[in-house]
């Protein structure tokens, strides 16, 4: 097994290294694509390979050893005139191998996984990016209780948004007609929706008839 991961390592640092002499961005992320695929091989190599004879797994060692997927939705961003930065709050992360926390870019998206933190797996995805990224110059790093990713700017200008998503919807409240505004905060919202669905693309619109059905499905709070 440590044969296999040595060489699995080695094709990893070839397909890093092609990453940065790849000048069209789709094959920069087939690249990238790959490489994540031979990290997470390696990871699952390396966690059988610490893992010792146990005794016949019951039901109550299989609940103990599950890792349970995570989603992050919860983060703080700031920027630089070179890189937008996020922060990422999560205990103990500081304590894992290196080798479980890794983040994969794209010119338009960013994924940071962390594997294996008690028993939990977490993933945090942004996708449709405000502004286009550099995948290569992209970074993270592990602090005390903290991922920071720092995702290069292709163009060192201001960000005033994380997505292309927010600044829609931040556009659509600033522009909705006075005769729609309210002072009953609800009404003002579905104004503001209607106007987001009206203006958005097939995701974006998707997304709000889920939202809306779902509030439907639970009824009025009241």
């Amino acid at each position: 097994m440590e044969d296999k991961i040595a060489e699995l390592k080695k094709d990893i640092a070839e397909l890093e290294e092609l990453q940065k002499q790849a000048i069209r961005p789709k094959v920069r992320d087939i690249l990238l694509i790959e490489t994540r695929k031979l990290i997470s091989e390696v990871i699952k190599l390396e966690e059988q390979q610490r893992s010792v004879p146990a005794p016949p797994t019951t039901l109550a060692n299989q609940t103990t050893n599950k890792c349970y997927l995570v989603t992050l939705n919860n983060y703080a961003w700031d920027q630089s005139n070179k890189y937008v930065k996020f922060y990422v709050t999560l205990q103990n992360v500081q304590t894992l191998p290196a080798e479980n926390i890794f983040c994969t870019f794209t010119t338009k998206s960013l994924e940071m996984n962390v594997k294996g933190l008690e028993n939990k797996d977490y993933v945090l995805k942004i996708n449709k990016l405000l502004h286009v990224i550099n995948p290569e110059e992209s970074t993270w790093k592990v602090k005390s209780d903290m991922v920071i990713i720092n995702a290069a700017k292709q163009e060192h200008k201001e960000w005033s948004h994380v997505t292309e998503i927010e600044k829609r919807a931040s556009d659509s409240k600033k522009l909705a007609p006075e005769s729609e505004k309210s002072d009953d905060p609800s009404e003002g919202l579905l104004n503001i929706m209607k106007n987001m669905y009206q203006q958005g693309d097939d995701e974006l619109k998707r997304t709000i008839t889920k939202a809306w059905t779902e509030s439907m499905a639970k009824g009025p709070a009241f």
